[in-house]
């Protein structure tokens, strides 16, 4: 059972997670695995949690973005070009329109019900004045387009 998991076994009980709880949920992601808990104790401060039901839009392509969300339980679809792609627990979407401050590329749904942490961009950036985690997230962030660019298209 992973730190998601056990923060998910009741209900609500991850409305009610300190953050603390959150920091420790959000060091074994990938994405934030070189940063430090106090950072993310930090980041998480300004972060929301939130559930959709199986069909919700989460994002819609070609919108404004100022968010990344991470699922922390559940599972969703991204909806775009190259190729649609699923979304689990663990994985995080928006990241490209934070960045960059363009329109979202893919519409993501939720096939599942969906638990979301959602990032705001000043929040993230803020983490981004550091070199070395700047280095990590690009890392992370070119892996995932990689694995994206050598998936096939799914339905």
């Amino acid at each position: 059972m992973n730190g998601v998991e056990v923060l998910l076994r009741g209900p609500d009980h991850w409305n009610h997670a300190s953050p603390t709880d959150w920091a420790e949920v959000l060091a074994t992601f990938p994405l934030f695995s070189a940063i430090s808990k106090r950072r993310l104790r930090k980041l998480v401060r300004n972060a929301t949690v939130a559930e959709h039901g199986p069909g919700h839009i989460v994002i819609q392509k070609g919108t404004s973005g100022d968010s990344l969300y991470l699922i922390l339980g559940g599972s969703a679809k991204a909806l775009g070009k190259p190729a649609s792609r699923p979304l689990r627990t663990g994985d995080y979407f928006g990241e490209l329109s934070l960045i960059d401050g363009a329109p979202r590329s893919a519409t993501v749904i939720a096939t599942s019900e969906l638990h979301l942490m959602t990032l705001p961009r000043h929040t993230f950036l803020e983490l981004m004045h550091n070199a070395e985690i700047s280095l990590q997230m690009l890392r992370t962030l070119g892996a995932q387009v990689r694995r994206l660019e050598a998936r096939p298209a799914q339905a």
